[in-house]
């Protein structure tokens, strides 16, 4: 059939989105908003305003771009404490004028135009490779070149331009080729295969990419670097990448070629400190972690509470902006007119050697995009859709698992979030479901005390730990009060890193109906694109995962606030700190039951918080100051959808905890 006569054959919405070109719309998050922003990537006051420092595993750039301002900042430019002062100026400057003094400028001041400079002259290294080419190759360069990383070039044999020849399709880490090889070996692949595997397969893909600018500073880059846990950035002039800057060159600039080598050097810095004696063993883990380490040897359990609620001014014939838009009637509390979504699945998968089976927690949540309701389009469909689609693969593997025969290794491992997502979005295309969502779907694996979560858009997560103030003064934490003025040793752990094009603008899984050109669209992404993350999780953790509805009204310190006072209200920590805690699990009470009963009742006063912080127009909350910073005015909280999931970390289960009171209760009986 004629390309004419499958648009003709179209359904009639799908002919109506065509014609008003929504498959090159850039969707923002609400109708009511235009993206505004002063770069192509995220807003660098995303990093202000939530202050993630992320810990990434997967990926160079599965955290997606976000960027510091354009233009140095004061509190940017000293982020790096450890600076020392460069001469910035000429000796003849101070022959003409003996009474001028000496110009200095600190190392976290130095542009990193100068850095490169400095690099390519000690030592030029191409830090290039050709997208077909091998792991075992990119191994190769990598060594050669002492390279951190390497930009992915197309060198198609049949392009004659210079600069076509040259062009760049993506990155590729040291790190990268890690974790290709450790998934390899782990699906058990012979060594020959995972090194003839090509790189272009596994680079981080151009659109992804973070970058540097040859007039940002070394403090700029660094703070950079630490919050979204690279290793290296592309520093890029008048669409070319001039090269590569790594911490270590950063490092390296502040000393000078006599201070790196010589006898001196060697004789005050390292001859003393060379080689350890054969009778060199590891010292035992800090005093703090001692009692944490213990409980490693034991699995821990998830508790799970949901809260949902929907937009305030909400009713199953519109949505409006504000009260005077939305009229005299009540606010909304029906959940079945969020366009939030969510899933909570616990199913049975065997373990990596395929030997046994275990019980894994999954669980994950969607925000449809309100924007399709211009077009007709039902903003909760899709994302509705997508959950329930990811809830259907996890059932239809655990049902699998029993039919399994010798040598089947498509059921022998986990199911990633990644992978759930990837397959859950393909099968809601399938079915032509029109529409667009952010998601985050995570793994809750008990046994190894890990979290794992694939993100994308503007949904995120948050882990919040008592910690020690003798230690947690070490780990920066709580700069702001001082440690006799703390009234807990409640901290935030863990800030999940979003994904947004520009203000209120996040990326997204969506379907209009035909398949886009990935350079059509900015706002239209793939599960391959989400920042896919491992954290470690402890007994007595309390997980937060949530729509932006929550992270828009509601700061971050007043949840860890908020979490708290539930955690006392309960009888899980008495007073400020966890030295009760610990005394009542040495003795074997978890509370797991209290737990289980009361986690709800956490994610509800974390809803009503959003809901009363979205009416008032007086607060200024997180969306109205990032909103400011991006010179949009607005003053108030964000009406909005909001569904929040709570994981309470106990060491427990319910089952377990149960069987114990009822032995109990027996015993008391006779």
């Amino acid at each position: 059939m004629a390309s004419g006569s499958v648009f003709n054959a179209r359904k009639p919405m799908e002919r109506l989105l065509h014609s008003r070109g929504i498959h090159k719309l850039l969707l923002t998050k609400k109708s009511t908003f235009l993206s505004s922003s002063r770069r192509d990537f995220a807003s660098s006051s995303f990093v202000k305003s939530y202050n993630s420092s992320t810990t990434r595993t997967y990926g160079h750039c599965r955290h997606f771009s976000t960027l510091l301002d354009t233009q140095p900042t004061k509190s940017s430019a000293t982020a790096s404490k450890d600076s020392v002062s460069i001469d910035n100026t000429h000796g003849s400057d101070n022959d003409n004028k003996g009474t001028s003094p000496t110009k200095r400028r600190k190392l976290s001041e130095v542009p990193i135009s100068d850095v490169l400079k400095a690099k390519h002259t000690l030592r030029w290294v191409e830090p290039v490779i050709c997208q077909s080419a091998t792991v075992k190759e990119a191994v190769e360069v990598c060594i050669e070149g002492s390279l951190s990383g390497m930009m992915v070039i197309d060198r198609a044999a049949n392009i004659d331009s210079s600069r076509e020849r040259g062009k760049v399709a993506g990155l590729l880490t040291s790190r990268d080729l890690l974790r290709i090889m450790s998934a390899g070996f782990k699906e058990g692949q012979s060594p020959d295969k995972i090194m003839n595997k090509t790189v272009l397969d596994f680079m981080t893909p151009i659109n992804q990419v973070i970058y540097a600018r040859p007039e940002e500073t070394i403090g700029m880059c660094r703070t950079l670097m630490a919050k979204l846990g690279v290793k290296c950035l592309p520093v890029l002039s008048n669409g070319r990448v001039e090269g590569l800057i790594t911490a270590r060159d950063m490092s390296d600039f502040g000393l000078e070629a006599k201070d790196r080598g010589g006898k001196k050097t060697f004789l005050k810095h390292v001859s003393a400190r060379v080689g350890l004696s054969s009778n060199t063993s590891m010292a035992e883990p800090p005093e703090y972690l001692q009692a944490h380490l213990a409980l490693q040897q034991t699995p821990v359990f998830a508790n799970v509470g949901v809260a949902e609620i929907p937009n305030p001014f909400k009713s199953h014939r519109n949505v409006g902006i504000n009260r005077r838009d939305f009229g005299p009637d009540e606010v909304a509390d029906d959940p079945d007119l969020s366009e939030d979504a969510y899933f909570v699945a616990n199913v049975e998968l065997p373990d990596e050697n395929g030997k046994g089976k275990r019980n894994v927690l999954y669980a994950g949540v969607a925000d449809g995009v309100g924007s399709w309701r211009e077009f007709g389009v039902d903003p909760k469909e899709f994302s509705h859709r997508l959950m329930e689609e990811c809830e259907n693969i996890l059932q239809e593997a655990s049902s699998e698992v029993g039919g399994l025969k010798k040598g089947d290794e498509k059921f022998r491992r986990m199911i990633t979030p990644a992978e759930v997502m990837k397959q859950a979005y393909e099968r809601v295309k399938s079915d032509n479901i029109i529409g667009s969502s952010t998601a985050c779907i995570a793994l809750f694996d008990g046994c190894r005390h890990q979290l794992h979560f694939s993100n994308l858009g503007d949904c995120g997560i948050i882990v919040l730990r008592h910690i020690d103030s003798s230690v947690a003064g070490a780990l920066k934490h709580n700069r702001v009060t001082r440690r006799e003025e703390r009234q807990s040793d409640l901290r935030v752990a863990f800030v999940s890193q979003q994904q947004l094009r520009s203000f209120n603008h996040p990326y997204q899984l969506g379907w209009t109906g035909e398949d886009i050109d990935s350079e059509e669209s900015t706002s239209f992404k793939n599960a391959a694109d989400s920042c896919t993350t491992s954290i470690h999780i402890r007994r007595g953790d309390i997980i937060l995962m949530a729509t932006d509805g929550l992270f828009d009204n509601v700061d971050i310190d007043d949840i860890a606030k908020i979490s708290l006072k539930w955690e006392q209200d309960n009888g899980f920590i008495k007073g400020g700190d966890i030295i009760e805690r610990q005394k009542r699990w040495s003795k074997g009470e978890s509370m797991t039951l209290q737990s289980v009963e009361q986690i709800s009742d956490l994610t509800k006063r974390l809803c009503d918080l959003a809901r009363e912080n979205s009416l008032d127009s007086s607060i200024d909350s997180p969306f109205a100051i990032l909103a400011k910073e991006n010179d949009i005015m607005w003053s108030g909280g964000m009406p909005d959808d909001c569904t929040i999931i709570g994981f309470h970390v106990v060491g427990k289960s319910s089952k377990e905890d149960m069987f114990e009171v009822s032995e109990l209760s027996d015993d008391n009986d006779s």
